[in-house]
C-alpha cells in the first residue's frame, strides 16, 4: 500500500458494506463512503436512471472517475459498489491506495439478501428466483478474479457485523 490510509470493502451487491464500512469508520474515527451514494449525491440521480438512461459502461466509467476521486481522500473507509473493482484497472487503484478488503459470502446467502431486495438494485431489478440465483452465480465468477486480490478476503458464513470489524480492525493493527 502506498500513500493512503484508506479502507475499501468490496464483496457482491446485498452482503452488507456499507453497513460495515459505516461500523468500521465510526469505531476509527475516519469517513465513511459508500461509492455509490457518492454518485447519486454528485449527479443527483439514481444509480438505476444512470443506468437506465446511459448505459451500464457509462456507469462504469462515472464509477472510475469517482474512484479517481476518492483516493485522493485520507481517513476514509469505502463501501465499493459490487462490480467496481471489476472495471477500469480500478482494482489496481485500490490495491495501490489502501487496504482492501473482500467480504465473501456463498452464493446462497446472497441469495437470501437479494431475494426480497430485487427492486432496489438496477442489475437485477425484474428477474425471478431463478434468473437471480443464475445472475448471483454467473456474476460472482466473473468477478471472484478481482475480489480474490483483496489485501484480506474474509470468508465466513455466519460472522456477525461487529466480529467482522474486529477483523478488519486487526488486519490493520489499529
Amino acid at each position: 500500500m502506498s500513500g493512503s490510509n484508506n479502507i475499501y470493502l468490496l464483496g457482491f451487491m446485498g452482503i452488507g458494506k456499507s453497513t460495515l464500512a459505516r461500523k468500521v469508520a465510526k469505531k476509527i474515527n475516519y469517513d465513511f463512503i459508500d461509492t455509490d451514494k457518492y454518485i447519486e449525491n454528485k449527479f443527483r440521480t439514481t444509480i438505476s436512471d444512470i443506468i437506465d438512461s446511459s448505459g451500464i459502461e457509462a456507469f462504469r466509467k462515472i464509477e472510475h472517475d469517482v474512484l479517481l476521486e476518492i483516493i485522493q481522500l485520507r481517513n476514509s473507509v469505502i463501501a465499493t459498489g459490487g462490480g467496481m473493482p471489476c472495471f477500469n484497472n480500478n482494482m489496481t487503484l485500490i490495491k495501490n491506495n489502501g487496504y482492501s478488503f473482500y467480504i465473501y459470502y456463498p452464493t446462497d446467502i446472497i441469495y437470501y439478501r437479494l431475494k426480497n431486495a430485487k427492486t432496489e438494485r438496477p442489475l437485477i431489478k425484474g428477474l425471478n428466483d431463478e434468473q437471480l440465483k443464475d445472475f448471483i452465480k454467473n456474476t460472482l465468477s466473473e468477478r471472484e478474479q478481482f475480489y480474490n486480490l483483496a489485501d484480506c478476503i474474509i470468508k465466513e458464513r455466519n460472522l456477525k457485523s461487529d466480529t467482522l470489524v474486529k477483523k478488519i480492525l486487526e488486519f490493520i493493527s489499529v
